[in-house]
Order: structure tokens, then sequence, then C-alpha cells
């Protein structure tokens, strides 16, 4: 039986390579793609999402547009991460494949309520579109059987000092979805960043010389020099897969099942996922929070995947 996921992105490089893996790895069965305002413009990453889905010939796969703005703030965009297009680097063609008639909240919300409660929710994006569907339909909470998603910190962030950009973006959005009750992995910059685009990662891309493996190292060229340009990175870490990548093999990341709270009124601190490591709060457990990722398995399985396209 194949997992039933929904992915929730923001096109975006990583996010791109996320479509690529669950698109064809052979144990998912990816429902839909839906797109939200994040690492640019709602608009910006849907097209994005139609292009790579046109390039990786992803035609089955209902790719439906959200939220264009965090549930009480302004967006907030990437483009000293992600360029102006929210895919910059690459040239691609103008899209072969179209938007769903559907807004994602709605898509999201007719496909979970008419499952056996067997999909996951794989977010690696602000969660907006997640917590408005269940503020409007709480009847899908039942419905899912859990939600992986990139983003947060135990410590340090990336867009401040205290937050990570997903969860920074719509803090009061993250809120509801952890506190859903639901089952959460949250996958965190702790882990995502031993997920090292390496030159030999480059190298074994390039060298099959097949046009998704070449497409997936030319996004990853231009969020190589994004990240040594705003981090000092030596290579780029590839985030967005990871949560992918924690579906199809559970025991990739290494979890502590803990307590965290979203901090949405911070002066410096908003958009901070305060992860309870020793329990101080006293609050229930809500998170399974990744903080090891066995590297080399990673990449196998991303690697693996990419090169079963043409």
């Amino acid at each position: 039986m194949k997992q039933k996921i929904i992915l929730d992105c923001d096109p975006g490089h990583d996010d791109a390579l996320a479509i690529l893996l669950a698109a064809h790895h052979p144990t998912l069965e990816l429902l839909a793609i839906t797109t939200v305002a994040g690492n640019q413009s709602v608009l910006k990453t849907s097209q994005n999402a139609l292009k790579v889905c046109s390039l990786a010939n992803i035609r089955t796969v209902p790719v439906a547009m959200g939220m264009e703005r965090p549930l009480l703030r302004p967006a907030r965009f990437a483009p000293d991460i992600h360029g102006e297009s929210g895919l910059d680097g690459p040239v691609l063609p103008e899209p072969t494949v179209s938007l769903a008639s559907q807004h994602a909240v709605d898509l999201m919300i007719e496909l979970l309520l008419q499952s056996d409660g067997d999909i996951i929710l794989v977010a690696t994006a602000p969660l907006t579109n997640i917590a408005y569907a269940m503020r409007r339909e709480p009847a899908i909470l039942p419905k899912i059987r859990g939600v992986s998603l990139m983003g947060g910190a135990i410590g340090l962030g990336n867009v401040t000092p205290s937050a990570e950009f997903n969860i920074w973006a719509d803090p009061e959005a993250a809120a509801i979805v952890f506190g859903c009750g639901r089952p959460i992995t949250m996958v965190p910059l702790e882990v995502t960043h031993q997920a090292l685009a390496t030159e030999a990662i480059f190298e074994r891309l390039r060298s099959s010389q097949r046009m998704v493996a070449t497409f997936a190292a030319d996004l990853l060229t231009f969020f190589a020099e994004s990240y040594r340009t705003a981090f000092g990175f030596v290579a780029p870490p590839v985030h967005d897969p990871c949560a992918v990548a924690a579906v199809i093999d559970p025991m990739l990341i290494a979890t502590q099942l803990m307590s965290v709270c979203i901090e949405t009124s911070g002066e410096w601190s908003s958009g901070r996922t305060v992860c309870d490591v020793y329990g101080k709060l006293q609050q229930p457990a809500n998170a399974y929070v990744g903080h090891t990722l066995k590297v080399d398995r990673f990449w196998d399985l991303f690697i693996d995947t990419i090169l079963t396209y043409a």
C-alpha cells in the first residue's frame, strides 16, 4: 500500500526538489500539490509548481493555488534566498499543465473528507493553508493521519536569531497546526542543515546526464550561491525534501517527543518554535522533533528517486 500524501509548498528551490521526490517515490501516492505564499507570492509559487511539474512530466497530480497572505499578518517573502521569481537560476519554459479550478484549501478539505484517515499532510511552507482548512472544517482533523513539516528550529533561526522562515512567516497558523491534536513530525533546521548538497552530490546528479537530475543540480547551484552569500555555508542545505523523506523512511530522522509552543507575540522572538527538550514547561507533548539525519541514507533515497525520471 502506498502512503497517500498532500504536499503543501511554496516553490522555492528546495520545494521543487520536494515535488520531484514526492511525485516519483514508489512508496508514495501524491494526491495533490497545494501552494501558498511564502518564498514568493502565491501567484509566483503556483507558477513555479506548474513549471516543475511540466518539466518532470508530472501531469496527473492536481496543483491548486492557496492563500495569498498569512492569517493575520502581511505577506513576507524571501527573494534574498530564492530570487525575484522564487525559482531563479535555471531557465524553465512556460508550463504545459494548468492549475486546478479549486482553491487549495477546498481541495485539501475535499480529499481529507473523502479519505479513510490515511492521508499525511507534508508541509514545506508557511502553514496558512493547513491552519485555515482546520479552522474552516474541523471535521478534517480525525481524517489527518499525521503532519510532516519542514519548519522551526530547536536553537537558532534562519530569518531572525529566534525563528525559521516557514514558522516566522505565519506563526498564528503554526500555532493552530501544532495545537491540532494530530501526530506531528517537525523537521527543523538542526536536521536539514545536515542534508548538505556537497560536490559529491552534484557529481552524482550531473553524471547521470538525465534531464531532471541536471535540473535538480541547476537548482542547487543557485541555492548554493544564495546560502554562501547569506550564511557562509560551503554547501547548501536541502531543507524541504527532508520532510518528504521522513514519510518515506520514518527511521531516517531520529526524533524526540516533546512540547513545541509557537511564539506569536515576542518582540524579538516572534515565530520561534519553543522546543521543551527537558520538559520544563510541563505541557503535553505535541510533536516528534527531529535532531539527527542519516545523511548517506537520505541522499541515496533522494538521488535514486530523481534518477527514475527520464
